[in-house]
């Protein structure tokens, strides 16, 4: 196993790090600035739109997709380029069109999309002229356990009309969203994993409602297109809008949702990063009951116990992405799992710590530490949460010995 980073990543390394301290970090007040005056707090502030084009221009546009139709990169390359995206996650990644859940909707096209599909809808979202959704999640039943999803999909001649209710759809409340990949039931009397399906659903489409936004810890995560609830009333679409083939919905998930869990925890190591730095800065300058916060003892645990986390979910990461490579997500699934148990909740403790460091100031809007708080914890019930990858684990480990 090598890890060492070769010459093309980093030349984008260097060409991503220059890109966010001139015009991403610079950006993030203009962004909040932005924010708090538009009529529609769903619409992405103007500044989004001049951070991709100038991505765009220094070659960062679409890294996250190897082949011809994205940047070429391995998973091993990406990594490092997706972790310095993570040091703003509210900008970076939508600045270079490697944002969730678009990223994964891009891969699902790409891999099990028809030319036609590909064509009408692939090829504007990586052009980022448009931007979309994945509905599988449900209010009603443990969404954790995709099979139960209850949403229906039932052929009509030559269509399909589906019916069903779906929330924490992320991306829907952007009105750029213009395409939704919806997961349900085509046939529930089959096999367990065999009864749900993919189909493309244009957001203007008659019954289709997006009936409310979801707030995430109280924040509506407007800038990435917001999470909501989406209803599904006698909605019709041609059956040229299946994904693949009937039946196989339950696989493409989990084949979508393997390379969401690392690029998740790649960013996360950004965001990890990034606290620890500005938990470093702000005890270097705090004195408290006569010395400086930086002297204390368990300041100082803090910050080594935070370093030793994030060198050791890097190279968990980067074994991951590399074994991703070389023998595919399937031979990779016992580390993705792994990373998607230990990277959140690790990242969730080092920012918990940054906030308790900067004491009311960690809570406040004049700190990204609370936000990002916010999203690492929400990650550990995103793309699965800790409990279901624990028990799938120890299953795979117990087979060892069964």
């Amino acid at each position: 196993m090598e890890f060492g980073y070769d010459a093309r990543t980093e030349e984008l390394r260097g060409r991503l790090l220059a890109f966010m301290d001139e015009h991403v970090l610079p950006a993030e007040p203009v962004f909040a600035e932005q924010r708090a005056a538009a009529a529609d707090p769903w619409s992405p502030p103007p500044v989004v739109e001049e951070l991709k084009a100038e991505a765009r221009s220094r070659g960062l546009w679409n890294l996250f997709l190897p082949g011809e139709r994205g940047a070429g990169l391995t998973n091993l390359q990406y990594a490092p380029l997706a972790e310095i995206t993570g040091r703003s996650p509210h900008l970076a990644p939508p600045a270079l069109n490697c944002a969730a859940p678009d990223t994964g909707n891009m891969e699902v096209l790409n891999e099990f999309g028809t030319e036609a599909q590909r064509k009408q809808w692939l090829n504007p979202l990586l052009a980022g002229e448009i931007r979309s959704a994945f509905a599988m999640t449900e209010p009603d039943v443990a969404s954790s356990d995709a099979t139960n999803i209850e949403t229906r999909i039932e052929r009509d001649g030559d269509s399909y009309v589906i019916n069903g209710r779906k929330w924490y759809i992320s991306g829907a409340m952007n009105p750029a969203c213009a395409i939704f990949i919806v997961m349900g039931k085509t046939d529930p009397s089959a096999e367990r994993h065999r009864q749900q399906s993919m189909v493309l659903v244009p957001r203007d489409t008659p019954g289709v409602e997006v009936r409310r936004g979801m707030r995430v810890f109280g924040y509506d995560d407007g800038d990435h297109g917001g999470h909501a609830e989406v209803v599904f009333t006698d909605v019709r679409v041609p059956v040229e809008n299946l994904i693949g083939e009937e039946g196989g919905g339950f696989a493409i998930a989990q084949a979508r949702l393997g390379p969401g869990r690392i690029h998740h925890c790649m960013r996360l190591l950004g965001m990890a990063e990034r606290a620890l730095e500005l938990m470093c800065r702000r005890v270097v300058a705090r004195t408290a009951f006569g010395r400086p916060l930086a002297a204390q003892g368990v300041i100082r645990e803090w910050i080594a116990e935070a370093r030793v986390e994030i060198e050791q979910l890097r190279l968990l990461v980067l074994k991951t992405a590399w074994l991703m490579d070389t023998v595919g997500n399937r031979g990779a699934h016992t580390e993705i799992q792994a990373i998607k148990i230990a990277t959140p909740a690790a990242v969730q403790r080092i920012i918990d710590r940054a906030i308790q460091a900067h004491g009311a100031g960690g809570v406040s809007q004049d700190f990204p530490l609370a936000e990002l708080w916010a999203a690492a914890r929400t990650l550990r019930l995103a793309d699965g949460p800790d409990e279901v990858h624990k028990r799938s684990l120890a299953r795979r480990e117990l087979r060892k010995y069964a």
